[in-house]
């Protein structure tokens, strides 16, 4: 009976979150207290499996408000605008070079966590670039949604947090095997924008003819001061909070705080807040303007810790209720002895269509506790469970129209989800398995 109402629980969150019909923080909260209801379980129990839950999330949830501050900030400050603007002028006038440089500045772009500012920065600096040589729009968003997604990995990425919030691990211990998967991930990227650079050229050759380089970005060069000593845009759009003067010591900033994620002396989230004390009285030394800093970013921070908190308390419930491990002891019974072994890789290799399925929250709040918890009993490792789900499902991320952020991209470009899945669908999915099945070898599953 306890199994059948944990399901039944999990079930009713992963429906409304696919639905989008209601904030998660209002389906990982009420439902499952429902259910503990349903279950026999009172207030003063339920008050008890909130402050276990979290317990466990708490310091995921600080680590993401302050990361995204912190490079919300960074990126305000222009800190990877120069970079950008100097991959844009190697790649002039050639195809490929113009894939591979799409693949850098995507990870360049999503340092900071967020798919929607990664397309903010990526599509109007590319686009015009890509009808100019009358490439493909949707190569370009087919590298950036590759590309975006493997940097993602990194700890303060949504996913990441998310796991780390269902196994009430570290979530930088958690971050560290993955950092190799990243390094091949992004090799592979760029393997694909030379073969996919390589064939649209041909392609372009063959319909349009061949054009000169100069000829080509002749626009661009117009608009981007590549020259200039300190790579300001010389764009009249050009923004207002950048402090291109700061750009070395800004980059000092920032390298610390990935020296200190990277070493683990002390917990992400004070790396990110130390990084923040520093960022926001160097840039800008005016109370008003740091103020206003941390308002333009706020809203996302919340936004994500709420969400965070929320499934701690959803965890919490289903935890001390003993939901989660009746689902498991029940799961394991019924399961073929033969597929046991294994579900955590099935389920790994169809995480890219089960990301057109399912919400990231969904996916990683519904899926993966009950995927752990019977692989579990089949001598499968929690951590191992959780990585073959990561690299599986991270990849598709933005081809998904279950993430708001493609919406933005889509509408940025002018281009439809539909040619858009069509098109970078099966590249991403098979870079998924591909990535799963390197995972196996390499030893993280």
């Amino acid at each position: 009976m306890l199994s059948l109402i944990g399901f039944l629980t999990i079930l009713a969150i992963v429906i409304l979150l696919i639905r989008g019909k209601v904030q998660p923080i209002i389906a990982m909260v009420l439902i499952p207290i429902l259910g503990a209801f349903i279950a026999g379980f009172g207030l003063g129990e339920i008050g008890e499996f909130f402050n276990e839950g979290i317990a466990t999330v708490i310091d995921v949830a600080v680590m993401f408000i302050f990361a995204i501050l912190f490079f919300g900030v960074m990126s305000d400050a222009g800190l990877f605008d120069p970079l950008i603007n100097k991959m844009v002028a190697i790649s002039r006038g050639n195809v490929i070079a113009v894939s591979v440089a799409t693949v850098f500045i995507a990870a360049v772009a999503q340092l900071d966590g967020s798919g929607a500012s990664t397309f903010l920065i990526t599509i109007p600096a590319l686009l015009p670039l890509y009808k100019r040589l009358n490439m493909n729009p949707y190569l370009l968003l087919l590298l950036i949604a590759g590309s975006a997604a493997i940097m993602n990995m990194v700890p303060w990425g949504g996913p990441l947090g998310r796991s780390a919030s269902v196994l009430g691990m570290n979530i930088t211990e958690l971050w560290y095997p993955l950092i190799p998967v990243q390094i091949i991930g992004m090799v592979l990227m760029i393997g694909i924008a030379i073969f996919l650079g390589f064939r649209e050229k041909k392609r372009i050759e063959r319909r349009f003819g061949k054009m000169e380089a100069a000829a080509a970005l002749e626009n661009i060069a117009e608009n981007i001061d590549i020259d200039s000593a300190d790579g300001e845009k010389s764009s009249p759009n050009k923004n207002p909070n950048a402090r291109p003067k700061l750009l070395w010591i800004n980059t000092i900033i920032t390298l610390g705080v990935i020296a200190l994620l990277v070493t683990g002396i002390i917990p992400a989230g004070l790396a990110f807040m130390i990084g923040l004390g520093f960022a926001l009285p160097i840039n800008y030394p005016k109370m008003n303007d740091q103020t206003e800093r941390i308002k333009a970013h706020a809203s996302s921070a919340l936004t994500m810790a709420t969400i965070i908190l929320a499934a701690g308390t959803f965890l919490g419930i289903l935890t001390g209720t003993g939901m989660m491990d009746a689902i498991a002891e029940d799961g394991v019974s019924i399961m073929p002895e033969a597929v046991g072994p294994y579900l955590h890789l099935i389920i790994g290799f169809l995480g890219v269509p089960l990301d057109l399925l399912t919400s990231t929250d969904a996916y990683y709040f519904g899926i993966l506790p009950v995927v752990e918890q019977i692989a579990s009993g089949f001598g499968v490792e929690s951590v191992s469970t959780a990585y073959a789900m990561i690299i599986g499902n991270i990849v598709g991320t933005f081809v998904s129209p279950l993430a708001p952020a493609v919406w933005l991209a889509l509408g940025l470009s002018g281009l439809e989800m539909g040619r858009h899945i069509k098109y970078s669908l099966p590249w991403l999915w098979g870079l998924s398995i591909v990535l799963v099945i390197i995972a196996v070898f390499m030893g993280v599953i």
